[in-house]
């Protein structure tokens, strides 16, 4: 085993940004743990994927128990997240939970158990995923953007807590991406969104990546707490 390839984690990993983002680190020549609740097809001598649940203690231990074998820890990528589109006075209890679940406890859980691994290596970075429902308010999605508010403020507190571990702690919050989580979301919706932007496209892989790239560049051992929403919000 070659410790001195960097290792990276990648949630969410089997499809979507996640799948894109995982074979990315491999071109780069990474070593990837990718986790998501079903198994993937992504063949690679460097890529290692574990089925789990990011929302369950347990399933998380097992995935950082793998990536502790690599010897190192250099970026943990905080994809995974669900969706749902529900009037608040529609929206069961057991949606929110669902939501908060993966969306705010498996970030929580992936975050407390990557710091770990990167305290024992001096050093590492770790980038959330939010979302533009934040900061526009959607209305639909009062349990999905209260989920990602949560992790914003996860984001700013942890970029504290672990400032002295050499642990940066930022956010990446992007505008629509033609991926299978908006899939179902109505046409108009979408272009509702993209006309509240100051760039008003949609966005693409290329941009999720630029922004990941700078987050976990060594270049960027100063900039940590931060939030950044493409599209210009």
């Amino acid at each position: 085993m070659n410790t001195d390839q960097p290792v990276a984690v990648v949630t969410g990993a089997r499809r979507g940004i996640g799948r894109h983002l995982a074979e990315h680190f491999l071109a780069k020549g990474w070593r990837v743990f990718g986790s998501a609740r079903h198994e993937s097809d992504l063949s690679h001598p460097a890529y290692v994927h574990v089925c789990g649940d990011v929302g369950s203690e347990p399933d998380v231990r097992t995935l950082f128990d793998s990536v502790r074998q690599a010897g190192r820890l250099d970026a943990l990528i905080n994809n995974a997240g669900v969706a749902a589109m529900n009037h608040a006075l529609l929206t069961p209890v057991s949606v929110m939970e669902s939501l908060m679940r993966t969306n705010y406890v498996g970030a929580f859980l992936c975050c407390r158990e990557a710091a770990r691994a990167m305290q024992r290596n001096d050093g590492g970075r770790i980038v959330n995923f939010t979302s533009v429902a934040v900061p526009l308010a959607l209305a639909g999605e009062a349990a999905y953007a209260a989920s990602k508010s949560a992790v914003e403020t996860l984001t700013r507190v942890l970029a504290r807590e672990l400032a002295t571990y050499n642990v940066t702690v930022n956010a990446i919050g992007p505008t629509p991406v033609a991926t299978d989580l908006i899939a179902g979301v109505p046409s108009v919706k979408i272009e509702h969104i993209v006309a509240r932007q100051a760039i008003q496209r949609m966005g693409t892989i290329a941009d999720v990546i630029n922004v990941i790239d700078f987050f976990i560049s060594p270049a960027s051992n100063f900039i940590t707490g931060q939030v950044l929403y493409l599209g210009g919000m």
